[in-house]
């Protein structure tokens, strides 16, 4: 069983443009609602593939109602945990060429009360968890230092973790020595502050966190593919994707994939491409399923290209 905590969850709305005109009235061709949340998505990824998850998450509002129902829809348990402020509703303007752009909401503040209750629902909800996935931002009441008492708290219980953060969140959770973090290209230049030219630099700095303190670095490079370095050793991984339409929740698709495939080595690597590679074909933040995962089913892991340019280097 996977658990997964989205310390500050969604309502994702996406429409489908020809274009996007500044200033014009827009008519959607298509549009869709989901749950939305990195943690959220690990979830939705598991169970499409036919896993079992739990979801740790504050839900407030009418908004937070409505994402706790749609999760019960898709089959999710969700361990909610009430808050005062509403969740938040991210916005996804999807154009013809597969251009995206995104406006998230900041999401409500919480109390400490609440944030103490949020911890609480991860201790109660996490036994005989195989990993318990922390993901995406914090919203604003909760300290930078959340995550790594979390990761404290999950390993004096016994449990693995695997977070997927950026900046002063992970900055601070490394010291608590998570299982796994998972950053991009872009969250990885900035955690060691220089930029990443290269796949050798990527690899270089994926190193840098784990003598900071992370177990194992799963980092996504994007179209260039991804890299998994950890104490047994270093692999790379790389699957084509015929047709981008939305890279929404591909990252948190490859994340469901390789904790479901074990967590560590070569094979759940494998796992994490093919699952990326399968999410970026679909619509909005659909999660891949075992049949969507064909075209992937190339993926490979080979020797690393340490020479290979990023095809968009890392600032």
């Amino acid at each position: 069983m996977i658990l997964t905590v989205t310390p500050n969850p969604s309502l994702d709305r996406a429409y489908e443009l020809p274009s996007l005109d500044r200033g014009a009235v827009l008519r959607a061709a298509r549009d869709r609602v989901d749950p939305g949340g990195k943690g959220v998505n690990v979830s939705r990824a598991v169970t499409a593939a036919g896993g079992r998850t739990v979801a740790v998450l504050p839900l407030g509002g009418p908004e937070g109602a409505l994402l706790g129902s749609l999760l019960g829809a898709q089959g999710i348990e969700a361990a909610g945990v009430p808050v005062a402020g509403s969740t938040r509703v991210n916005i996804t303007l999807v154009e013809d060429d597969g251009t995206l752009t995104k406006v998230n909401a900041p999401g409500p503040e919480l109390t400490p009360a609440e944030a103490e209750s949020l911890l609480e629902a991860v201790r109660a909800r996490s036994a005989g968890a195989d990993w318990i996935a922390c993901c995406g931002s914090l919203p604003r009441g909760l300290p930078p230092e959340w995550y790594a008492e979390l990761v404290a708290r999950a390993h004096r219980a016994g449990g693995r973790v695997a977070l997927d953060t950026s900046g002063a969140a992970l900055t601070a959770a490394l010291g608590a020595r998570p299982d796994v973090v998972k950053p991009n290209a872009e969250e990885l230049a900035a955690a060691v502050g220089r930029p990443l030219a290269t796949v050798g630099d990527a690899v270089k700095a994926a190193e840098e966190l784990r003598e900071r303190g992370a177990g194992a670095v799963l980092a996504s490079l994007g179209a260039d593919g991804q890299l998994l370095v950890e104490a047994d050793g270093s692999w790379f991984g790389h699957a084509p994707a015929a047709a981008v339409r939305s890279n929404v929740g591909a990252g948190d698709a490859s994340l469901a994939g390789f904790l479901a495939a074990g967590g560590t080595g070569p094979v759940a690597l494998a796992a994490a491409v093919a699952h990326g590679a399968a999410a970026v074909q679909l619509p909005g933040s659909v999660m891949p399923t075992p049949s969507d995962l064909a075209p992937a089913a190339v993926a490979t892991v080979r020797e690393i290209p340490l020479d290979r340019p990023l095809t968009e280097p890392a600032p």
